[in-house]
Order: C-alpha cells, then structure tokens, then sequence
C-alpha cells in the first residue's frame, strides 16, 4: 500500500521537528519516519541528561572551591547511581511526549527504517510512503575508527545510563565528548586519560581558549596525550588494556571503560540514497546553498544529517526550519552560520562565536585582538575562579565584533552578548559605553573590547 503526504521528514529530533512543523502550520499533510525514540538525540541521548551530569559536576566544583569562601566543608562524595536514576527523569516518558505533540497536530507517525526505493518514495516495514517533498533529518551516529579491538569501545548513549562508576576510563579521542564527561567522570572520582591523535584536543576551537581549558583539565587529574596512534585495545577479564604508541614509546594503558571519544557523522548510510537518486560522497549527501540535494530537488537535508554544518541542536532546529521553509513555501533561503554561538560543556565552560584568528585573516581581515587573563580581576576572584580568559577579535576600519572566544567567567552565558552585538552590528565602542548591572562577569565585557 502507497501513503502519500505533502511533505515526507525522516527523523523526528530537533530539525526534523522543526520542518515539520513548518508544513504543518501552512496548512500541508505531513508523515514523520522515525527508527528510534521520538525526540531524536538531543532530547534523550545528548544535551538534556548530559548537563544533568554537568551541573552534578559544577556543584562539586563550587564545593571544592568553598574554602576560598571561608567555608569549611568535610567529605564530599557524589552518589553516581542515583545521579543516573535522576538523569533518567530527565529523558524518561518524553518519547511519549513528542510523539503525542505529532498526533494531536494531525500529523503521522511511522516507526520503522526508511529505506529509498524512488526520487520521492521510501519503503518503513515492507509499506511505501511518498511525498511532493522530503527531508532527510536522521541525525548521527557514532564514528568508528579502523583500531583492532574497537568493538570494545562505548558511546556517550552508554554513559548515560552507566549504573556503575568505572574506577579507570580511557577515551579514545579528544573532541567535545571526550572533555565534557571527563570533567564529570574525575569529579566523581574516576581516573580520565585521552587519547588524541591530533597535536591538539578540540583542534576546531581557539588554541589559546582550548589552552587555557587543558591546563586546568589537567589540574583536575586528567591525563591528556596529544599526537598519539592507538593501536589496539583488548579484553582482560573485566578490564581492558589498551596498546598505544605516545611519543617513541609503546605504552599500554589499563581502563575499566574505553570510550569512542572519535566524534559522531552523519546517519544516512542505511537510507540507500543511491536509489534515491540523492549524491553523496562516503556518507555525505551534497546539497546546495539551499540545504537541497544537488541530484534530487524533491529532496532536503538538515541537523547533523548535514555533514557541512556545525552538529549543535540549535543549528538542527534552524536549518530544518529553513528547509520546510524552502521545501513547501518555496523558499530560497540561506543558512547563515556566521552568528551561532557554540559551547563545550566543561566545568568550567567555554564558548565561541564568529571567526578565530586563523579564519579572520583568510576572510581578508587584519583584526586587532584582545586577550585577557581574567583570573586576578575583582569579579573573577570574588568567586575564586581558576579559569577566566577572553579573546575578542575586532575589525579596526568598522569597530565590529569578528568574533569572540571565552573560558569560565560565565562563558557559556556570556557569548550570548557577543552573538547579539555581531547580529545586530553593534561596535565594540556601543559595547564599551553601554550600562551594565554592576558587579556581574557580564559587566566586564566593557573592558574587552
């Protein structure tokens, strides 16, 4: 049996929903496809429970901090599993909740895997569903990597739900996963090694700003290696020993837990876009300007299916909107990534938004930049911070804020007033002259620029 819809989205997380609910609200029958829980990542397997155990994190950081407040404190333990059981509050029944949110809206839900069999059509469950307009919006998934014994390794989505906090883990990469559950894992009470074969973790962001966040990771008790080749990793009993070459020397490394630290890409492989007549080079579908495929019009992508564009919800949520947008009123927008703010949830915290040095000077500017050790500055020692840095990129023929690179000081909160200023035009001398509640981290930002 064919089922036909106007707009047909695959993925229900953040920019499937987002599509859909532009088609919905213009009045166009609408079908979602999803192969997991309703909700997608974000929601049940990411951001949500994740700053769960973040904010757990920061509370034993203010209490570790306490003495500098003249406040004595005695044993402080974090009781892991009733951390996880709280966690879990957090992600248990909304599968129901977004799946009511689709049906109440007159929109259908299918469960099952989507597989291409035409330009327009797919097959969930041996049914056939087609559609004027589809988007794909599948999310990511875990990369892998070619290290023999790999399939020991767990994802993020596993440590979510461990029950039991692991005496020794090892994550196996040093991207954004990998700093933000070490900062949770060695406030607990871990040991934390990473293993990066990069020369730097977070080889995206600002080096100065990911500096800055390493030497204080390390502080905690986290082991970082940089420039390293794992080689293996083998089972041991209950543990696992993991074989890698850091410098000139072959060292293994014991571990309760190895973790995929590699990064996630994007979840399109099952889909079959070949029979889809959709492009794609190893897993990344080619669209244009538009978010559309460059081989089928009927067809847009958006969220992390997209392998262009940062993997962030609030990214997902903006580009599935622009995709409905574009799929059913006939849009020619554009996304703009140039103003989206992005935060990696240490404890504490950085954020950027706009350029670094690197990408302002290749985009023709020769920025003036301010640094800033913010550690000895009266708002950062009233609250005895170890980390408060800033770096401010401003265009000197116009005054405008290229971008802006923060650690502690209220970053992931903070960059927001920087996002503001890039979007609004607002120079660096109306940031300067404005009026700030006062004393607050935000009432510094007069001085870096």
């Amino acid at each position: 049996m064919t089922h036909h819809s106007d707009l047909l989205v695959l993925g229900t997380g953040n920019a499937g929903m987002a599509a859909a609910g532009v088609a919905h609200n213009n009045g166009k029958s609408v079908t979602l496809v999803e192969s997991r829980d309703v909700g997608g990542t974000c929601a049940i397997r990411g951001c949500v429970p994740k700053k769960v155990l973040v904010a757990a994190a920061a509370s034993l950081d203010v209490i570790a901090r306490a003495g500098e407040h003249a406040i004595s404190t005695g044993e402080v333990q974090l009781d892991w599993p009733a951390l996880i059981r709280r966690e879990r509050t957090f992600v248990d029944g909304v599968p129901d909740m977004f799946k009511a949110s689709i049906l109440n809206r007159g929109m259908t839900l299918v469960t099952g895997k989507a597989v291409f069999i035409g330009p327009n059509a797919v097959e969930v469950e041996g049914e056939t569903y087609t559609a004027d307009k589809i988007v794909i919006a599948t999310g990511s998934k875990p990369a892998t990597l070619p290290i023999k014994g790999w399939v020991h390794t767990v994802t993020s989505d596993d440590l979510l739900t461990l029950e039991a906090l692991p005496d020794e883990v090892v994550f196996i990469g040093g991207g954004v996963i990998a700093l933000e559950f070490a900062h949770v894992l060695i406030r607990a009470g871990a040991r934390v090694t990473i293993l990066e074969a990069a020369p730097r973790v977070l080889p995206r962001l600002d080096p100065d700003m990911v500096d800055t966040l390493v030497d204080y990771t390390r502080s905690l008790g986290v082991t970082i290696h940089t420039g390293v080749t794992v080689q293996s990793i083998d089972r041991d009993d209950d543990a696992f020993v993991v074989e890698t070459v850091i410098g000139d020397e072959t060292v293994s490394l014991n571990a309760d837990l190895v973790v995929n630290g590699a990064g996630r890409r994007p979840a399109v492989e099952a889909l079959d876009l070949e029979a889809g007549d959709i492009k794609a080079d190893r897993g990344r579908i080619e669209v244009d300007a538009h978010l559309r495929s460059v081989s089928n019009e009927c067809v847009y992508v958006a969220g992390d299916a997209l392998a262009t564009s940062p993997q962030l919800s609030p990214v997902a949520s903006y580009e599935g909107r622009l995709a409905g947008e574009n799929a059913i009123l006939g849009a020619d927008a554009k996304p703009d990534y140039s103003t989206i703010p992005s935060a990696v949830y240490t404890v504490p915290a950085i954020a950027s938004v706009g350029l670094d040095e690197v990408a302002a000077r290749a985009a023709g500017y020769d920025p003036v930049i301010k640094v800033n050790d913010l550690r000895e500055w009266r708002s950062a020692k009233t609250y005895a911070e170890a980390v408060a840095f800033a770096k401010v990129l401003i265009d000197p023929k116009t005054g405008l804020i290229l971008g802006a690179h923060l650690a502690g000081h209220g970053a992931e909160e903070v960059i927001h007033l920087f996002t503001l200023a890039m979007k609004t035009g607002l120079t660096a001398t109306d940031l300067a002259t404005m009026t700030y509640a006062y004393p607050t981290f935000s009432s510094d930002l007069k001085f870096l620029v």
